[in-house]
């Protein structure tokens, strides 16, 4: 096993042992509290651009597979840490390696699969001591590397680097061609397998038989599979449609709502998605998660700023202003929207019981609303997947 070190921009660096692929990787270094979900979270594309630290001991334990992951081309991180990675994973649902049989063979490890699709990693390091760094310093950029044993010339690679915020992540993760997505949630011991892809020239019939079915046209900013799976499941024909794609061919669409999905990086990078959802405000009610809560955020005239060291996890109490439930969420982001410079246009209807940072906001008069957090989880809880029936309904209000 080599050696590999962690080197953040503050000098602080880190020794432990490579897993995963070989080689030198930088990203924003970020903490994630999750003690499971560890295949979701490499592939969920808001990762683009960072260096993800599991909080959670020992990671790996129970393999890899084809089906938990949250999008296509394999994990989106630019590095992965942890304290263990698990050499001897067990689990039935678990992938095996060099064989087509599933009765024999070897379990495919988490090193494995980071290996297969070039991702560098790091383990044996205290992730504990670089958590409570990162909550006292903040989120900061860092190297991952196995080829270079040199700290010094490791930070400089890393104080060369310009930061995330100039970068627009959303274009590497964005679907290149509009397609329809018809797979719903897993359930357990499925029968039926789908094809979560269709042609957009495909029948706009859904496979799950939805009585009155509404059309909902998915900004695909970075979204992720399981805000498909969850639109389906609430009765949607689901369209996606790449991030650039102008709002006039949106509306020609004729959806009966859009869906401003989840996404990388700063918002304020993505002038584009901006300048569309501004057009798109007033026509057509409108949901955003996450990056998609920012933009929409943005197109309106407010402002958004920079979390010291973010939110990332399954375990983020969030109270609902409204009705006084307090769910417990999944969270993904270093950016929040400052309701106050909307003050007028939207009301505060979600609040953060970590930090008191704002949650989520609906729009005063228009049939607008959009949340912070992750409603269809993967990983994490399942208490604010009711927001894809909040959505419907609110079309069917209109």
């Amino acid at each position: 096993m080599s050696k590999a070190l962690l080197v953040l921009a503050d000098g602080t660096f880190f020794e432990g042992n490579s897993f995963g692929a070989d080689g030198e990787s930088i990203g924003e270094v970020v903490f994630n509290t999750s003690m499971t979900g560890y295949q979701e979270i490499l592939t969920d594309p808001s990762y683009k651009g960072q260096i993800v630290t599991m909080t959670y001991s020992q990671i790996g334990n129970y393999g890899v597979n084809a089906e938990d992951i949250e999008s296509s081309g394999g994990p989106k991180v630019e590095g992965f840490v942890v304290k263990e990675a698990c050499n001897f994973p067990s689990n039935w649902r678990a992938e095996k390696s060099g064989v087509k049989s599933q009765k024999s063979g070897v379990i495919k490890t988490l090193g494995d699969y980071l290996k297969e699709y070039g991702i560098v990693g790091i383990e044996g390091i205290d992730t504990r001591a670089l958590t409570r760094h990162l909550r006292s310093y903040g989120a900061q950029m860092g190297i991952i590397s196995s080829v270079d044993p040199n700290p010094e010339s490791l930070l400089e690679k890393v104080k060369a680097h310009p930061g995330i915020s100039a970068f627009d992540f959303v274009r590497d993760v964005t679907t290149k061609e509009s397609y329809k997505w018809n797979e719903g949630c897993w359930k357990w011991q499925e029968s039926v397998k789908v094809s979560k892809y269709q042609s957009i020239k495909d029948s706009d019939t859904l496979i799950l038989g939805h009585s009155d079915t509404k059309k909902v046209v998915v900004y695909d900013f970075g979204v992720k599979f399981n805000i498909l799976r969850s639109l389906v499941e609430a009765g949607f024909n689901v369209r996606v449609v790449p991030a650039h794609t102008p709002a006039e061919a949106v509306l020609e669409m004729n959806a009966d709502g859009i869906l401003l999905s989840n996404g990388p990086g700063d918002p304020q990078t993505v002038t584009y998605g901006i300048e569309n959802v501004k057009k798109l405000i007033g026509k057509k009610p409108i949901f955003g998660i996450c990056l998609g809560h920012q933009i929409l955020g943005l197109a309106m005239g407010g402002r958004t700023y920079k979390l010291k060291f973010g939110h990332h996890g399954g375990n983020h109490p969030v109270k609902d202003l409204k009705t006084g439930r307090v769910e417990i969420t999944s969270q993904n982001h270093n950016y929040c929207v400052d309701i106050h410079s909307l003050k007028g246009q939207v009301g505060l209807t979600h609040r953060n019981l970590f930090d008191s940072s704002e949650e989520g906001m609906e729009h005063v008069e228009l049939p607008i609303f959009s949340v912070q957090h992750h409603p269809e989880a993967g990983p994490g809880p399942n208490d604010s997947t009711h927001l894809f029936r909040r959505f419907r309904e609110m079309m069917e209000g209109c």
